[in-house]
């Protein structure tokens, strides 16, 4: 689990203990208070336990008993916490839409939008079938980004948006290449060049070069697909898929791969003499 989101956790729950306590004495009617404290208490000993479920409740029994203290808010974040931490995203989500929709400008409003985005990044049960849970995770990290740019859940964000955009982009490849099996070349070529102007910072942009001038090349349009040599060539001279590229120019020429085969097979050769 993200070690910013559990040093948070701890924060909140010190600075909780050590602010109200100090109410408790000032207020003269303090039992409910004092109730709500205990409520709030007893939900940190059951998380610690792992029993998330009976935690939850306990601190919104504890938001309750007392809607109105500073408690209320912690208490929402801690059973959206405990929710996350034992995979219920959904009801994490809830809490955390909650808790944003009521405390607007609450001083911990970047952790609860982390935590809400960790919660749909988590939830990713299969990226090529269902990109929902990718993409929001992707859309509340940018948000995160925009808006608490000086935090360090900003620099977490970041990473993750980079992981995002390596997983989208290498969907839009394997979606380009089923085209490119199937001959469907413009859609094929859309996919590719999504890759090069969405997706540019990833590693798949390699890939995606080549395969337009692979593409291009088998259509006849060897123009475009010279065009996209030399763009690959420019930017990535040393890497395999330039090799590639070259090589569909150059029939006689060997990359570094056959280059190996070659020498396998001749390896595998020389033994069977002395077989």
């Amino acid at each position: 689990m993200n070690n910013l989101i559990k040093l948070l956790v701890v924060s909140i729950f010190l600075y909780s203990c050590s602010s109200n306590e100090e109410k408790v004495s000032v207020i003269g009617d303090g039992e409910l208070e004092v109730q709500m404290i205990e409520a709030y208490k007893e939900g940190m000993k059951e998380l610690e336990k792992g029993d998330v479920i009976y935690a939850a409740r306990k601190f919104n029994e504890a938001e309750l008993l007392y809607p109105q203290s500073a408690w209320a808010s912690k208490s929402i974040l801690m059973s959206a916490y405990a929710y996350y931490s034992q995979n219920y995203y959904e009801r994490s989500i809830s809490e955390l839409e909650r808790f944003i929709s009521k405390y607007p400008n609450h001083k911990n409003s970047d952790y609860a939008y982390f935590l809400l985005a960790m919660n749909y990044y988590e939830n990713i049960v299969d990226e090529k079938k269902d990109l929902e849970p990718l993409l929001l995770s992707k859309q509340k990290f940018e948000y995160i980004v925009k808006n608490y740019p000086n935090t360090d859940f900003a620099q977490d964000a970041t990473y993750k948006i980079g992981l995002i955009q390596d997983v989208l982009a290498s969907k839009e490849i394997y979606i380009g290449k089923y085209y490119l099996k199937r001959k469907k070349w413009v859609a094929a070529i859309n996919r590719f060049k999504t890759v090069i102007s969405d997706y540019e910072t990833t590693v798949y942009v390699e890939e995606a070069l080549h395969r337009l001038v692979e593409t291009y090349y088998k259509i006849g349009l060897v123009e475009e697909a010279e065009k996209y040599a030399n763009v690959l060539g420019y930017n990535y001279q040393s890497s395999e898929w330039y090799e590639q590229s070259y090589k569909i120019f150059n029939k006689e020429y060997k990359t570094a791969e056959n280059l190996k085969r070659d020498k396998k097979s001749a390896f595998q050769k020389f033994k069977n003499i002395f077989k």
